[in-house]
């Protein structure tokens, strides 16, 4: 039977507006994942930079690592002002025989029988200039004997002053102060890095969240165009207006986005465990993130970068320490070649039944000691020593050069990079804006019967590529610039040093 040619024209504009009324619940070609559920929580970037400096366990790890340092560089300080001990021993009973030996010699058995008290107050003082130690010592010593001859004793010591002096020895007090003040600073730049590097670790579990949830949108997306493009294309097979080949790759194209958004899922789910679990946040949040839509607009220069890197960084403060432990193994080696040490003692005591008496008519008590240990022959050892030291400053030296050069390499690289992922986040954003108007037109052109699946498949992979490289370079620029802030302690968008109250953390 012959159909007419008005009534075919009629059935064809049906079928094109059919076309073109699924044509418009095709258009939004990109969406984000379902944000439903009442455990969901919106996050954005800023949100998650500041969970993770506060909650993240890598963070409670760099807090440790200063409050270890803080408290040591405290403990050296304690150790410069004076220290005040009393020492006491309440009581002391002795009961036993023990050997004495008379005027001629020969030797017997004694009996003891008494009990001793005895204490002492004494401040002590380390000489930086010298490296010696000062002490003031104030002791009183009582002995009663509980024989049969009793009798009792009060031994006063109102005052004495003890000097102990190395003459040639390192001064290990001098060299202390000159390397723990600097072993605190590389402390502080090294947990103000680390806290950058936190950062730097959120924004990369951040983006990774983010693109999964990007890409189950997509394939979520991808999968209604494809059934609805499968749909169109049954009634146009019927029309005789497209192949079975093309039918055929159409299914499958349904199929491949289904198997696409059953693995994007799964990964979404694995990206926000991770970074829930980084977080230390509960198993049940449903985290969504949100598509950071401003990035800061500057410019890095090489030179203000590197200045600001070897003015804060704590590869500075590494440098200078590691040269300074250098050369205080070098001095230690010297003077271990040959030791002479001071020993001075002076004061008065006093003894007497009484204990007021213990402190009047007292008698001189000094001590003068000077003790000398010089080797004859070592066969070179101290010598040795000391050449083995010299070449370890030496290695120490070459290699404090060449690790200045690479991290002034690195500095360099990092700046490059961050000044050309500006401008590579502008051309991957306007491609991505490019890439989608392209394939919302390849799907009008494609209703129409002008391209094959095959253009249209191409436009869709070029539109799901475009989108997943902006959101790559966005990502880039992040870490890049969170990089910076690291190495350089410098906020280069606020034009401010990055710092903290380091007393308040420690002690908090």
């Amino acid at each position: 039977m012959e159909v007419p040619v008005f009534s075919t024209v009629r059935f064809c504009n049906s079928m094109h507006r059919v076309a073109l009324s699924l044509l418009f619940c095709l258009l939004p070609a990109v969406s984000f994942a379902d944000n439903g559920g009442e455990n969901r929580m919106y996050v954005t970037l800023e949100q998650v930079i500041d969970m993770a400096r506060t909650n993240s366990l890598d963070a409670a790890v760099a807090l440790n690592e200063l409050k270890s340092a803080y408290w040591a560089y405290k403990s050296f300080r304690a150790e410069l002002l004076p220290e005040v001990t009393f020492q006491a021993t309440a009581p002391n009973y002795n009961r036993k025989y023990s050997d004495y030996q008379s005027g001629d010699g020969s030797h017997t058995f004694v009996r003891n029988d008494y009990v001793s008290v005895d204490g002492s107050l004494s401040v002590s003082q380390s000489v930086w200039l010298t490296g010696g130690t000062l002490s003031l010592t104030s002791s009183l010593e009582f002995l009663s004997q509980t024989g049969s001859e009793k009798a009792r004793q009060f031994m006063t010591l109102p005052v004495v002053m003890t000097f102990t002096q190395p003459l040639f020895g390192v001064n290990t007090v001098k060299w202390d102060r000159r390397i723990e003040p600097v072993r605190y600073r590389e402390a502080k730049a090294r947990f103000l890095s680390k806290t950058e590097e936190v950062t730097m670790t959120a924004v990369n579990m951040f983006f990774n969240l983010l693109l999964a949830n990007e890409n189950v949108g997509i394939a979520r997306q991808n999968l209604q165009n494809a059934e609805k493009l499968y749909e169109v294309a049954k009634a146009k097979r019927g029309m005789g207006q497209i192949s079975e080949n093309d039918m055929l790759q159409l299914e499958l194209n349904v199929l491949n986005a289904t198997s696409e958004l059953t693995s994007n899922e799964s990964k979404l789910k694995s990206s926000m465990f991770a970074l829930r679990s980084f977080l230390l946040l509960d198993g049940d949040v449903e985290l969504s993130p949100v598509l950071p839509d401003t990035v800061p607009q500057m410019e890095l220069d090489y030179a203000e970068v590197l200045s600001k890197a070897m003015e804060n960084n704590a590869f500075a403060s590494n440098v200078r320490r590691r040269q300074l432990e250098a050369d205080y193994e070098v001095a230690r080696a010297r003077g271990d070649r040959r030791q002479v040490t001071l020993f001075a003692q002076l004061g008065f005591t006093g003894t007497s039944p009484d204990i007021g008496n213990a402190y009047r008519d007292l008698q001189d008590n000094s001590v003068v000691e000077v003790g000398i240990n010089i080797p004859i022959l070592d066969w070179g050892k101290r010598k040795g020593m000391v050449k083995v030291a010299e070449s370890n400053r030496e290695t120490v030296r070459s290699r404090l050069k060449q690790e200045e050069i690479d991290f002034r390499q690195d500095i360099f690289i990092l700046t490059e990079n961050f000044n050309n992922q500006s401008r590579q986040l502008d051309i991957s954003a306007r491609a991505d804006r490019i890439a989608r108007k392209c394939y919302d037109s390849n799907v009008e052109t494609f209703m129409i019967g002008r391209i094959s699946t095959l253009d249209l498949d191409n436009a869709r992979v070029n539109k799901d590529e475009a989108r997943q490289k902006f959101i790559n370079e966005l990502f880039y620029y992040w870490y890049y610039y969170y990089q910076i802030r690291s190495l350089t302690l410098w906020d280069f968008a606020g034009n401010c040093n990055i710092d903290a109250d380091f007393e308040r953390l420690v002690l908090q």
